[in-house]
């Protein structure tokens, strides 16, 4: 049995990918996209029709310019989402626009626009996860969005106070970054971190036994990893997402994961129970500098992904424009 076989036994397994030929191979539950990864797809001869498709759909509303340039985007990550849900079994998460990461209101309008994109294409709101940054403003609006049945994923998280303001707003899924939580500790104390000891892997284990044991349904998925020895010191969360460089290690080395995570060992923590309101979340998350360096780094990077994006998009639309 190959070690990836054997953590599916235990672990919901995601893939970490835009990569459609990838999912084939590894047959994850789920899957995950964020704009780097789609930039990547769309430029594969392969794909190449579900780029003209968003294309079509984008002229025919008769737009211009940037908001042109956004419909296409929107669409393209619908078609891509699409032809994903063909393969994999359960859900796909589309992110909304990390320049939206500090406006409640704008991303609960594009999470309604994405969302009704899938159902006109008769993709059920179930099998999707609008995925938003894990900011105040950003919690908030998965709170108001899973009220209406858009279930929600939420990304660039860090600290211990995201966790539990995402579990309080009753979001379907949070995305705990494991590798950039090591790589935070890595580059200050400049020295490799022993596998017990990794950093990333102790953040999500605590917000896993602090759901567990006060029974918050919102489930963990631990991401951006950097070694096979961070996904297998999670074995039993309830879901990893898992790039194709990774899945496919722990697809050619045999052996049997024992569950790292489980919820009598939850049931058995210490962690205190805490409420949090606006101030004392802003508070306890600044009190972790590492998680205000790495949110900000993160919305950043995501931020400059999406231009990347659009840059790439807006190259597609002159060009259809131009043949015309």
């Amino acid at each position: 049995m190959s070690l990836l076989d054997s953590l599916k036994r235990v672990t919901t397994v995601v893939a970490d990918t835009g990569d459609i030929e990838a999912m084939r191979q590894f047959r994850p539950q789920d899957a995950t996209t964020n704009p780097s990864l789609l930039l990547k797809a769309a430029q594969q001869p392969a794909y190449r029709p579900l780029v003209e498709a968003a294309l079509a759909d984008a002229d025919r509303l008769g737009l211009a310019g940037a908001r042109r340039t956004e419909a296409f985007m929107d669409r393209l990550a619908v078609n891509f989402g699409r032809e994903i849900l063909k393969i994999v079994p359960g859900r796909v998460s589309t992110e909304v626009d990390a320049r939206l990461s500090f406006d409640t209101v704008a991303t609960i309008a594009k999470a309604r626009e994405l969302i009704a994109l899938y159902e006109q294409a008769g993709i059920a709101r179930e099998r999707i996860l609008i995925k938003v940054g894990s900011t105040w403003e950003g919690i908030r609006a998965a709170a108001d969005l899973e009220r209406e049945g858009i279930h929600c994923n939420l990304t660039l998280l860090f600290s211990f106070a995201q966790a539990v303001a995402c579990a309080e707003a009753g979001v379907t899924l949070i995305s705990p970054f494991v590798g950039r939580i090591y790589d935070y500790y890595h580059k200050e104390r400049g020295a490799e971190i022993p596998t017990d000891q990794d950093p990333g892997v102790e953040s999500v284990t605590r917000i896993y036994h602090y759901y567990k044991k006060y029974g918050y349904q919102t489930q963990v998925m631990g991401a951006s990893f950097r070694r096979v020895e961070q996904i297998t010191g999670l074995a039993g969360c309830d879901l990893l997402t898992i790039s194709p460089d990774l899945l496919d290690a722990l697809q050619k080395t045999d052996g049997e994961i024992v569950p790292r995570l489980t919820v009598d060992a939850a049931r058995a923590s210490t962690e205190a129970k805490i409420t949090l309101d606006e101030k004392s979340y802003r508070f306890l998350h600044n009190q972790d500098a590492m998680a205000v360096e790495k949110l900000s780094d993160g919305i950043r990077r995501f931020y400059e992904d999406g231009r990347k994006l659009a840059q790439w998009a807006m190259s597609r639309v002159a060009d259809t424009a131009a043949r015309k």
